[in-house]
């Protein structure tokens, strides 16, 4: 067998790559060997097959599975001779001639074929030490949890028909609506059965407010405009119509803040549920302050290493991106032009996105590996059982798919493997405790999201 390189440029990799005619018959006639106690045919002991008649009957079958063969173990053995790491699967070009294949198949002709790959780069680290980050810190206030409680008081509030009266603040409504647009009803605009708590903000601004004063029975026709930034494209910025019924009006009874609140849901006293909000805040606080300081961390390591980065890995990182990218804008009916930017301009900034994911995968990956940080079995398992508990029924088929699949393991493995790699970090670079707000830590971070 001869492996020559032909090109090395950069991180790319090409080698001609020609197996003798000689060899790919030792393989076959080896595997055909080993075929004598497998196979069954009709006028043959076991074991006892010619080889010859095998060669006649499963040759072609046989050719086609050592080929395959040779290409996974060449490339295995180059990247071990040379000590590289392929970045992506290495590309193969074999004869495109089909009567060179048929060939090559029929044992008749050398296996010659191009074998190209992207290596993985080196990475040189930096020294984390010199990283310096600020933690968000919040403050429980009481008022917040009061909030909370009250909140809870209120989903669980009793309501009592009204047997007269108009439509009140606070009052919950039973209407039917039919919504229109330049007179024509939309997708969505209508139901029945709606529930509506007035004062609450559930729909649409001045909705809610023009109800004020029907009572059951009555009909009505109210206008509105559509919030610019509404989820539905179609709809944003809009002005309609919906023709309201009253079906039935419930006037709100008394909000009830005591030990028998907390009992309906499970706890034991008013103040064991305070203390089970504080727990749910501080969690919630603690979740985003760590992806805050984990977001500072990422964007000191992006600037502190710069290296080629394989150009395959970034496509396919891009293409990723782009195919989710696609998705939410088709489901949200929202077009390139309303976001303010082009398709072309969208494509370069996603791709500055991709590139930066790949540059930071690898740059934790090197991490990982010199410091010896791995996923445990303990830890995938813990993953795997959430990924089952999502899908309550079809735990069976979920866990087959886990199981042939090495790329969902891997997809299963990576996250976890990235947060035991922020945690080694996070003991390495200087962290300052900083008070915020609570709007200031759980402020939207778009650009965080898609980084």
């Amino acid at each position: 067998m001869q492996v020559t390189e032909t090109l090395s440029d950069g991180l790319k990799r090409e080698f001609k790559v020609v197996v003798p005619l000689q060899e790919l018959d030792q393989r076959l006639t080896e595997r055909l060997a080993s075929l004598k106690d497998e196979v069954r045919i009709k006028g043959f002991r076991p074991g006892k097959v010619p080889v010859n008649h095998l060669r006649k009957l499963y040759g072609r079958s046989a050719m086609a599975e050592i080929v395959q063969n040779t290409l996974r173990d060449v490339a295995k053995q180059t990247l071990d001779d040379r000590g590289e790491r392929a970045a992506t699967p290495p590309d193969y070009q074999l004869p495109e001639d089909q009567t060179e294949a048929d060939r090559i198949l029929a044992g008749q002709a050398d296996l010659a074929y191009t074998m190209s790959y992207e290596v993985l780069p080196q990475v040189a680290l930096g020294d984390f030490k010199k990283i310096s980050v600020e933690r968000p810190v919040v403050e429980i206030a009481e008022d917040e949890v009061e909030k909370q409680v009250t909140q809870l008081a209120e989903n669980g509030r009793a309501y009592e028909p009204k047997t007269g009266g108009a439509v009140e603040n606070g009052d919950r409504v039973t209407l039917s609506y039919l919504g229109k647009i330049d007179g024509e009803p939309f997708e969505g605009g209508a139901d029945e059965n709606a529930t509506l708590r007035i004062g609450s903000g559930q729909f649409i601004p001045g909705f809610e407010e023009q109800l004020v004063g029907l009572s059951t029975g009555d009909e009505k026709t109210i206008s509105v405009t559509f919030p610019e930034n509404y989820g539905a494209a179609q709809l944003a910025g809009k002005s309609a119509t919906f023709d309201v019924k009253i079906k039935e009006i419930a006037a709100p009874g008394e909000l009830a803040i005591d030990d028998t609140l907390a009992t309906r849901l499970g706890l034991e006293s008013l103040e064991k549920l305070r203390d089970a909000i504080r727990d749910q805040l501080r969690n919630q606080y603690r979740e985003a302050s760590r992806m805050k300081v984990k977001r500072q961390m990422l964007d000191s390591l992006d600037e502190m290493h710069s290296f080629e980065l394989p150009p395959k890995m970034v496509e396919a990182e891009f293409q990723n991106i782009w195919r989710q990218i696609q998705s939410d804008m088709a489901r949200s009916s929202r077009t390139f032009e309303q976001e303010g930017t082009t398709e072309e301009a969208a494509q370069t900034d996603y791709r500055k996105i991709a590139e930066r994911r790949v540059r930071l995968g690898l740059v934790l990956s090197e991490i990982g590996e010199k410091n010896k940080i791995e996923v445990r079995e303990d830890e995938l398992q813990r993953a795997l059982a959430a990924q089952l508990r999502q899908f309550p029924g079809n735990e069976k088929q979920v866990l087959e798919y886990y199981r042939k699949d090495p790329d969902a393991i891997s997809a299963l493995r990576a996250p976890i493997f990235e947060e035991k790699v922020v945690d080694y970090l996070l003991e390495l670079v200087n962290v300052t405790d900083k008070p915020v707000t609570r709007e200031e830590l759980l402020k939207d971070d778009e650009e965080a999201a898609a980084a």
